[in-house]
Parts: structure tokens; C-alpha cells; sequence
């Protein structure tokens, strides 16, 4: 078994707790694993399953990473590898100055920055594997869409056997499309998810969809190609922006949970549609996914049921 332990300095300020948390969004996501001190997860590199763990020294405004990496054999560039994976994941380079100053001249947003303060926007590690929670998560309740997705990742991901028990890398391509049509149905999705994930899946392989050329897209030209995919719709589409791409100006309009969320911060009568929810957006959208990513915080510090009422402020 081989180890590498190394340290990255985030851009402060910067929590880890609050982004694990706008990350893995429920407690049952088995991908992303937050137990109040180590985020941890698996990464496939060449192959092989990589067992990260990360904690944080330092408080928000000093902060420093620890990433412990293992695995049976860590490839030569594996470290370059670990490193891309969580400044995606936890959004350890973004520069949040602006953002902190534009917030201060809104009485209502800054109160909400000042609670989590050091959140930063969280994106998966890949534009594919956004899509595949996306086309998972469509029309159905976020802990229905996890399970599901937590059921293939165990189907086929690439596992680790840790201390705890067996952990499994989050599915590319190529695992995703060794699965059969009824292998979905029997892991609980739809016949038209089913058909979805596995289009989605040869696309890549075969060339026909390249995730990486969505990067240099406006956002409506990304929207475009997204939807082009089978199964993709407009909230599909919008979420694999924000949380794929890191589009931190998309904030997706047809995400009920969302819509909710925003709804309850402004203390609205009446419910939001995709259009009100733009039009109410309209003064902050420099900045509307990253409301989106406090709001989500916020309604998670509200459920009586989340274990993140544990957290602590800055």
C-alpha cells in the first residue's frame, strides 16, 4: 500500500465543513463522505482506486488543507491528478473578494455571506459525472436520485477497501457503459434514464459527445450542445453549468428545491417559476449560483433532521 500526504493552501477565506456539506448536499451521499472532520472520497487514476482523505488547520481566514492519499499503487502523475480533483471539488482557488464585496452593499445577502462565510462553490470533478447525477437526480426527490446513484457506483465503480468498509470511485465511462439496459432497471432506474446514462456513456467513448469542449462555451452555447444529449432537459442542463462547469452566475431556474429555498430567504407569498425566479434573480446574477449554493446551506442549518445543525460558525 502506498501513501502520499501533502498540503494545499486555499484562497481564504475557507471552510471545508461548509463546502463538504453544499458537496454532498444529503448525509446518505456515499460518494462524498463528511463525518464533522475528513471529507473523504475515492478517485479512479489510471484505474486504480485512490482513497482520499482531507482535513483543514487553520480557521477560515488562515486556512490550510491536508490531503492524505492511498492506494495500492499511486501513479507517477497521481499527485497532479489529486491536486485538480480537489480545487474542483472544493472550489480551493476561487477568489470570493468580489463576491464578499458585492454582498455588503445588500443588507439581506450579507447577513447570509457573514453566516458562511468561507463556503466555496463545490463542482464534481468532472463535466460527465455532473451529468450522470443530473439525468439520475431528474424528477425525483435528491435522496432517490443519490440512492441511485450510489447503487451503480457500487455496481461498477472502481472500490477501496478502507477501514470502515468498501468505498467505491464515482463510475466513468467506461463502467457506466458495460452496464446493461435491465442492469439499470434492476438498480432502480427508468428505462429512459437507462437508455440516457448508456447514450450518454458510448457518446463519450466513441467521441460523439466531448465533455471538455463544453469549457470554452458561453453559457446558452453549453445549454445548446447539453440539451442536443438524449434524456438532457433546461434544469439538466443549467445544473451540470453550476455544477460541472463551475458556472457560478447560473442559478438553475427549474430546481424546485431551489426555487423553494429562494422563496423562503425573501419571504415570498407566492411559489416561483422558472421565469420569476430569473426575474427576482436579476439584481444579484453576477453572482446567482453562488446564492444558490448559500440558500442550500441555509435550508440544510434549517432541517431539524440534518446532521449539519452540528456545524459552528467561523
Amino acid at each position: 500500500m502506498q501513501r502520499l500526504a501533502f498540503s494545499l493552501d486555499p484562497v481564504p477565506p475557507f471552510r471545508l465543513d461548509l463546502t463538504a456539506w453544499a458537496l454532498r448536499r444529503r448525509s446518505i451521499n456515499a460518494t462524498d463522505s463528511w463525518n464533522g472532520e475528513v471529507y473523504s472520497r475515492v478517485v479512479a487514476i489510471d484505474g486504480l482506486g485512490v482513497f482520499l482523505q482531507i482535513t483543514q488547520s487553520g480557521r477560515a481566514r488562515s486556512p490550510r488543507l491536508h490531503i492524505n492519499a492511498t492506494a495500492d499503487r499511486i501513479p507517477s502523475q497521481g499527485k497532479a491528478t489529486i491536486i485538480e480533483v480537489v480545487q474542483k471539488l472544493l472550489g480551493v482557488q476561487v477568489n470570493m473578494t468580489a463576491f464578499y464585496r458585492f454582498a455588503k452593499k445588500d443588507a439581506q445577502l450579507h447577513e447570509l455571506s457573514r453566516r458562511f462565510l468561507g463556503l466555496k462553490p463545490p463542482r464534481f470533478p468532472s463535466v460527465f459525472e455532473g451529468v450522470v447525477n443530473g439525468i439520475a437526480c431528474q424528477q425525483l426527490s435528491l435522496y432517490v436520485g443519490l440512492t441511485l446513484i450510489n447503487r451503480v457506483a457500487a455496481r461498477v465503480g472502481v472500490p477501496f477497501e478502507t477501514a470502515s468498509g468498501t468505498r467505491f470511485a464515482f463510475p466513468g465511462p467506461q463502467e457506466l457503459a458495460r452496464l446493461s439496459l435491465r442492469a439499470f432497471r434492476q438498480l432502480g432506474f427508468s428505462s429512459n434514464k437507462g437508455l440516457a446514462l448508456k447514450r450518454l456513456a458510448t457518446d463519450v467513448l466513441r467521441g460523439a459527445f466531448d465533455p471538455a469542449k463544453l469549457a470554452p462555451l458561453e453559457n446558452r452555447q453549453a445549454v445548446e450542445r447539453l440539451l442536443e444529449l438524449r434524456g438532457i432537459g433546461r434544469w439538466t442542463a443549467e445544473y451540470v453549468l453550476l455544477r460541472g462547469l463551475g458556472r457560478t452566475d447560473v442559478f438553475p431556474g427549474d430546481d424546485v428545491g431551489a426555487r423553494n429555498n429562494l422563496a423562503k430567504w425573501l419571504d415570498l407569498k407566492d411559489a416561483l417559476d422558472y421565469n420569476s425566479v430569473n426575474q427576482t434573480l436579476a439584481k444579484w446574477r453576477p453572482y446567482a449560483g453562488l446564492l444558490y449554493f448559500h440558500l442550500l446551506l441555509d435550508s440544510l442549518a434549517s432541517s431539524p433532521d440534518s446532521e449539519f445543525n452540528s456545524f459552528k460558525a467561523a
